[in-house]
């Protein structure tokens, strides 16, 4: 619960700091952060897998095309030795697969295997039921601003890992 003294700094009920408060914007999007990485280390422990393995897992499954291990690479800021043993400690735990493209042999896809998936489902199932409950009190207007916001923040947080690499 807020304090007078932080209610004052900003004019605001407890439950909803001002909007243009950025302090506030950063503790919550860290104290999500680092809620969503204990689940998915709980889960990456719970099947024999490293933290990253999950993201690996994240980025293949979010891809509209099929991901090559190449373009994981860049995604992770990995190198390739370390995504060939992330690769196959999830073919080995059955959470993905590997193809070669039907054109070129030398290209690599990666595929989110279908039974992972039910895995993954399950467990998460929780965190979706969460954003669920969250999302209820707000309208679609509200919903899409709050969308927006996060898809143009991780743009630029992905602009700040480029620019670095």
């Amino acid at each position: 619960m807020a304090s007078t003294d932080d209610r004052e700094a900003g004019d605001a009920a407890p439950d909803r700091p001002a909007p243009a408060d950025l302090q506030a914007y950063a503790i919550q999007l860290r104290r999500m952060n680092g809620e969503i990485n204990r689940l998915v280390h709980g889960f990456a422990s719970g099947h024999g897998l490293h933290a990253t393995d999950v993201q690996a897992l994240a980025a293949i499954l979010d891809t509209d095309d099929p991901l090559t291990p190449g373009r994981l690479r860049d995604h992770l800021g990995l190198t390739s030795g370390a995504v060939t043993a992330c690769l196959d400690r999830l073919e080995r735990a059955g959470h993905i697969r590997r193809s070669r493209d039907s054109d070129d042999r030398r290209v690599v896809h990666l595929h989110y295997a279908a039974g992972a998936r039910s895995v993954a489902r399950a467990f998460f199932q929780p965190l979706a039921e969460a954003a669920r409950r969250a999302r209820e009190p707000f309208s679609e207007d509200e919903l899409s601003v709050v969308l927006r916001f996060l898809t143009i923040m991780n743009g630029e947080l992905e602009g700040m890992r480029n620019a670095k690499g």
